[in-house]
């Protein structure tokens, strides 16, 4: 049975009642049954308008649903194994390490079929990463290194977006060449590594740290104990030795592009326009510019590591409602450079 047809029965039952109420009742009595049987009447009307209502709007919800899923398709989707010849280009975004989209793991996959596909012509790096692991950074790298004397007559470019700094700048180092817009921010040959001391505000507050270990040197670097002097130098050793790691590897890339500076491996930054007089990258261009002028092939495959398409069409749809939540706010009316 339709809700429709629920509605009109209970509709044609209230005016059976209410004719009845007309029969037996007078004057004040009738008024006021009269009064409430047609309260009921306009509230039961307005509870089948309502879920009328719901229902449609979970309709047009799931129809919402299905166009963000099928529409708005990035290059993505292209199909890798198409017979026409083509660049690819792999995306190295957001911090590099194992827990993030920038892992090793998903990278090498990417580079071995972009490599292996027969089809592509070159392979560009397209990199937007303020950099991170030293250790994934170093796992691309190397996998990089070994592609291309796998793969000689495939170059590999890197073309650095808003920033490719650090870890991101190390993969970078092992590119045939590297290209960043004039404004891109490049370098920050480097290693850090930050932390608290608590020990003062645990004398403050009254707390007694009970820690036990087995081996001298186990608890080193506790926030909540004293640092000694050992544990210091000791740690600078480490930081020291994986920064001249670094520049061994930024230096086998570059060989003699790189000019001679003693803050090129200071942990420093620049703009592209400095980075190109520093050698630390070869010419200023974006993605398609590679492409067209350098690679000679501009239609552009993408083989990044590809998101399923549950996650792919829950991220849309949270960025769209976020979208619209934030117009309705008066929310998304700042400028950008783009």
């Amino acid at each position: 049975m339709t809700d429709n047809h629920w509605g009109e029965q209970q509709d044609s039952g209230l005016e059976k009642e209410l004719s009845r109420a007309r029969e037996k009742g007078s004057g004040k009595e009738w008024k006021l049954i009269e009064k409430m049987l047609n309260g009921l009447f306009v509230e039961q009307r307005r509870a089948r308008r309502w879920g009328i209502f719901f229902k449609v709007l979970t309709f047009a919800y799931l129809f919402a649903l299905l166009a963000v899923f099928f529409m708005g398709r990035n290059i993505t989707d292209d199909i890798t194994g198409e017979n026409v010849e083509h660049t690819a280009v792999i995306e190295v975004m957001g911090p590099i390490s194992a827990e993030e989209e920038a892992n090793a793991d998903s990278l090498v996959w990417s580079l071995r079929e972009a490599f292996e596909a027969d089809n592509s012509k070159a392979v560009i790096l397209r990199i937007n990463s303020p950099g991170g692991s030293p250790v994934q950074a170093g796992y691309v790298y190397d996998e990089v290194k070994r592609l291309r004397a796998l793969y000689p007559e495939k170059p590999l470019y890197a073309v650095i977006m808003d920033i490719g700094a650090s870890g991101a700048y190390y993969i970078a180092a092992a590119a045939d060449e590297i290209y960043a817009d004039k404004a891109s921010l490049v370098g920050s040959i480097g290693v850090i590594s930050g932390g608290f001391g608590f020990v003062d505000l645990m004398d403050k507050v009254g707390v007694e740290r009970r820690a036990m270990t087995a081996g001298d040197n186990k608890g080193f670097l506790d926030p909540f104990s004293p640092m000694k002097e050992s544990d210091k130098v000791f740690w600078q050793s480490v930081l020291d030795t994986t920064h001249q790691q670094f520049i061994d590897q930024v230096k086998k890339g570059r060989g003699d592009k790189l000019k001679e500076d003693p803050k090129l491996f200071s942990g420093l930054v620049w703009t592209g326009e400095q980075a190109l007089e520093k050698g630390l990258v070869d010419g200023l261009g974006s993605t398609s510019y590679v492409a067209r002028e350098v690679v000679g092939v501009e239609k552009i495959v993408n083989y990044s590591p590809k998101v399923s398409r549950l996650e792919e069409m829950i991220d849309r749809l949270g960025v769209s409602f976020g979208k619209t939540v934030a117009t309705s706010l008066g929310l998304s009316n700042g400028l950008s450079i783009r």
